[in-house]
């Protein structure tokens, strides 16, 4: 069933606006600019326009999405909650009935900046519980779930708080995973302290790809230091091989299952990546100095990557419109499936996951890799 729609909503990182209007502009050429703020774009649809709930938005950078039922303003929280149900009610698709209620807030600053990261908030979560309170004529056995990770296929009521005073209500249909997270952005819990944003990055770009990663798999990092990704993959029961000149954290220096090579990538023997089966690259270079690093390890005839987690930074916003070119190049290198996006926890940069085959056998080493001398 398709939906009729004048509006749809996006979610993309604060400062993001700009490049993703661009991507539109030749993704969805149709679709007009309507309503922005940082963090937050809506787009008005052609009139005769009609999408399928599930319908595949095709952005790097918008991350979350949704039919918007419309904009309210006020003072009060609860009277606001309440008018979100009369929109519910007013919506063009008649059969709207949400089994999930999603709030969240737009991003405030960049991730990592005066030490804001995006996810749930107190003031998201008092609004989503003030939201499912007014749904009319509730029972026991229908008490909506609000900011959890939605089922695949349910249809969510989404609530962006725009402004503390100004909810942005529509829905969507679940169906990746990123969809079913509030907002776009998964629930991420430590068991200890993080060494650094890495994790975090890591942690989101591992559940997005789903690569089937699993313990006691080798893996090597360019630009590990100082540590936070292989904090995780550690933590996980991989062995970790890091290429990184700086200075590692000493407690992953510690683990036997880490082993530092104090170089640049271009300075490793390339016999060192034999056994590595996911090559993941975190360094603060150029986009294409980063593929060129990549490139010079997967193109071996005596290597066998099997997929590649990749952040490739974008220290002008211009080099977006390079994406294609950038997952092209991945794509030359014999990976065939290969997906771009801007992660909830990256910052001026993309995420992008690459693996050769789905139906490749798994490789399990023989033991724990020997350590490097630094």
């Amino acid at each position: 069933m398709n939906v009729p729609s004048q509006f749809l909503f996006t979610v993309c990182q604060h400062g993001a606006e700009d490049v993703l209007k661009a991507e539109f502009a030749t993704t969805w050429p149709d679709w007009r600019l309507s309503y922005s703020r940082p963090g937050f774009v809506t787009w008005k649809l052609p009139g005769d326009c009609t999408l399928a709930p599930d319908f595949d938005i095709r952005s790097v950078f918008a991350r979350a999405h949704g039919f918007s039922l419309g904009k309210l303003s006020g003072d009060l929280a609860n009277e606001l909650a309440a008018r979100v149900w009369s929109l519910v009610e007013g919506s063009p698709n008649e059969r709207l009935a949400v089994d999930h209620i999603h709030v969240w807030q737009r991003d405030e600053e960049v991730p990592g900046v005066r030490g804001f990261e995006p996810g749930r908030t107190v003031l998201a979560d008092e609004a989503a519980a003030l939201i499912r309170d007014a749904q009319p004529e509730p029972t026991d056995d229908r008490r909506l779930p609000i900011n959890r990770t939605a089922r695949s296929g349910e249809a969510v009521l989404d609530c962006v708080l725009v402004e503390p005073n100004e909810w942005w209500v529509g829905w969507h249909r679940a169906t990746t995973l990123p969809t079913r997270w509030p907002g776009g952005v998964p629930l991420i819990q430590t068991e200890s302290e993080i060494i650094s944003r890495a994790y975090l990055k890591l942690a989101e770009a591992l559940r997005w790809s789903q690569l089937p990663m699993a313990k006691g798999d080798l893996c090597a990092e360019i630009g590990s230091a100082p540590g936070g990704a292989a904090q995780l993959l550690l933590e996980r029961g991989m062995y970790v091989l890091g290429v990184d000149p700086a200075e590692m954290d000493e407690q992953i220096l510690a683990n036997p299952s880490f082993a530092h090579l104090r170089a640049r990538a271009s300075e490793v023997k390339r016999s060192e990546f034999a056994r590595v089966r996911w090559l993941l690259a975190d360094a603060n270079l150029a986009p294409e100095h980063t593929l060129d690093a990549v490139e010079a390890i997967v193109a071996q005839d005596d290597t066998h990557v099997r997929g590649l987690l990749l952040t490739l930074k974008l220290p002008e916003w211009e080099l977006a419109s390079r994406i294609p070119a950038y997952l092209d190049r991945v794509r030359s290198w014999g990976y065939k499936y290969v997906r771009a996006r801007q992660l909830a926890f990256n910052r001026q940069e993309i995420c992008v996951c690459a693996l050769k085959n789905r139906g490749m056998r798994r490789f399990k080493p023989k033991g724990p890799i020997r350590r490097k001398r630094k």
